[in-house]
């Protein structure tokens, strides 16, 4: 609109100046020229009066002269000169200006009577210019103030005229900003038949597809979205069954794996044939890789239904490495490979347990794909206040374009160098680094690998660094050295896993008792003068019950009869998170299954010194 404006208003403006500059310029000449006529009427007139008394010299005549003719409008100034340039009568007129403001007007006085006509002398006469000067400035302002009101009257004009002409226009650019914010169905009003009227129609046209397309879009993406929804949660179900089916069967699937655990560790003892042991100790790596399996996925059930819960403490970082160093050290070993754990003073703030399994997982992966060199773990301070962490190894490396999937759920770096970087330690399900990042996630940290193909890895990841505190000091003569003459009550449902675990504990000097359910265990329980040292039970037991249910009978038992508290130790195969929550609750150590007699005998070690401490 402001430019349909200008438009307008140009042409009268370029029309106005030109108009007003060329009236000025003309009333200034004809003021200038009627000036000049005056002044040249009345030097002529002077000159034509002055010629006797200037032949005569009569000077008082040509002084009168000079003062009438003075006393004539407009004249400021009459001079009568002689010939030779005296000045005979000067006199100032009416006006009495002088300078820049006046016409000079000069004429010489002849003698006509003569032959020749001889010049007697001359008339000036200066005529005042003020009053033409007044009467421009005059004109010049009358010519100015309709300027100015031409003006306002053409600019009045040429914005009605461009509201008018830009109204249609403006009307579109509303429409336009209409559909940009998404309104349902836009249409302007046509308001002629020209060019207009046809971009008007064109505007309606277009809108109105575009609503359609709109409207079709919109049932598509609803559509989509209903679908996406579905789908979403059919993942989400299939995912929370798989977790389900996983914490659901892990129990039935341990409880065999277990008990063949436990029978192939009886196998070997007091064994000497050599062929024998061999093919016990084939039966122990078969066990030992299908235990591994298992745990990957209990580990990643345990992750899916929250049945890990934090415990943040703060402890050395040493501890963990040690355990790390006990768990691999045998099985690099075996395979010509070296596991260094740099030993460091260094504290961290995490969870013990899941910083070890984070450790046991990488340094596994790493001797699985290392078949030269070995693994380094060590710690390092960082200037933020933390503690990174290197798992170091010398093995084949991973290629780029599968770093970024290594952490993948069942993902697993195929080896196509005839099985160079396999050490035959242990397959896996590619669960092993899953595990680690979900792991870390809990921590609030991240697992960050380089590796480069041929040379090696390195995984890292940071803990916050804490101060050093003092280690209370335990003495290790309380500690039995081994579990021989400890009384041990065994608690599960399954027949041979209570006779693996008889013949086992048997076997390392223990006097055992089984039993297969509350009632079972309360008998072997009236058969012992004194409470067992520890009792051993399985979690779930037939018919539902539970072996907390079953430990808390026993403790009725014994404290009605006064005895001393016994140790416990439950293990299970278990992971569902709400029977989980009840161990926890229950500050009962557990073990889950299939568990290793090493393990097993550290766990009864350790509950029995619990035990011992609470009494004390």
């Amino acid at each position: 609109m402001q430019r349909l404006a200008l438009v307008a208003l140009v042409p009268t403006i370029v029309t106005a100046t030109l108009l007003v500059t060329m009236l000025t310029q003309h009333q200034l000449g004809s003021l200038r020229g009627m000036a000049q006529n005056t002044a040249d009427a009345i030097a002529t007139q002077a000159a034509s009066v002055s010629a006797a008394p200037l032949r005569d010299m009569q000077r008082r005549e040509l002084v009168r002269i000079a003062e009438s003719i003075g006393e004539l409008p407009h004249v400021a100034r009459v001079q009568i000169r002689a010939a030779d340039g005296e000045i005979l009568a000067d006199d100032l007129g009416r006006s009495g200006t002088s300078g820049n403001d006046t016409l000079t007007v000069m004429r010489d006085v002849v003698d006509t009577d003569q032959p020749g006509h001889p010049v007697l002398g001359s008339v000036m006469v200066d005529v005042s210019l003020a009053d033409a000067i007044a009467a421009q400035r005059a004109s010049l302002q009358h010519a100015l103030i309709a300027l100015v009101v031409s003006l306002l009257v053409a600019t009045v004009i040429a914005w009605q005229a461009a509201r008018w002409i830009s109204a249609p226009l403006r009307r579109l650019v509303s429409a336009v900003h209409q559909l940009g914010r998404g309104d349902r169905h836009v249409e302007v009003q046509v308001t002629d038949q020209s060019e207009i009227g046809e971009l008007q129609r064109g505007f309606n046209s277009a809108a109105l597809a575009l609503f359609d397309v709109q409207r079709s879009m919109e049932r598509e993406i609803e559509q989509a979205t209903v679908e996406l929804a579905r789908k979403n949660a059919a993942l989400e179900a299939a995912s929370v069954a798989k977790a389900r089916f996983l914490a659901a069967a892990s129990h039935d699937l341990r409880q065999p794996l277990y008990a063949l655990t436990l029978f192939s560790s009886s196998l070997a003892v007091d064994e000497r044939d050599p062929v024998r042991l061999d093919r016990i100790a084939h039966i122990q790596e078969c066990v030992e890789a299908l235990d591994h399996l298992f745990s990957e996925l209990l580990d990643l059930s345990r992750l899916e239904t929250g049945a890990m819960q934090i415990e943040i403490t703060e402890f050395p970082l040493d501890q963990v490495f040690e355990e790390v160093s006990r768990n691999f050290r045998m099985i690099a070993e075996q395979h010509g490979l070296r596991l260094i754990m740099r030993a460091t003073d260094l504290w961290v703030r995490s969870d013990h347990t899941m910083l070890a399994r984070i450790l046991n997982n990488l340094v596994s992966n790493a001797l699985r794909y290392t078949s030269r060199g070995g693994v380094l773990v060590v710690a390092r301070r960082r200037l933020d206040g933390r503690v990174r962490v290197d798992v170091w190894d010398t093995g084949s490396g991973i290629a780029p374009e599968h770093q970024a999937r290594v952490f993948d759920e069942f993902y697993r770096v195929e080896c196509h160098n005839g099985g160079e970087h396999d050490t035959g330690t242990r397959r896996g399900l590619g669960l092993g680094l899953a595990t680690v990042q979900r792991l870390a996630d809990l921590l609030d940290t991240q697992v960050q690998l380089k590796s480069t193909p041929g040379r090696g890895s390195v995984f890292s990841f940071q803990l916050p660094e804490v101060p050093p505190q003092q280690v209370p000091s335990t003495s290790s003569d309380e500690a039995p050295q081994d579990v021989s003459g400890m009384r041990v009550l065994v608690i599960d449902d399954e027949p041979a896993i209570l006779s693996g675990i008889r013949y086992l504990l048997r076997s390392w000097g223990c006097e055992v008792a089984v039993a297969e359910d509350r009632v079972q265990a309360l008998l072997a329980a009236e058969e012992w003068t004194a409470p067992p040292d520890i009792v051993i039970s399985d979690l779930r037991l037939r018919d539902g019950e539970s072996g907390l249910d079953v430990l808390a009978a026993l403790e009725e038992h014994y404290q009605r009869d006064g005895c001393a508290p016994f140790s416990r130790l439950l293990i299970t195969g278990e992971t569902r998170s709400d029977r989980l929550r009840e161990i926890m609750a229950a500050r009962i150590p557990v073990l889950y299954k299939p568990v290793s007699p090493e393990q097993l005998r550290e766990a009864m070690m350790a509950a029995w010194n619990i035990a011992r401490a609470a009494a004390a």
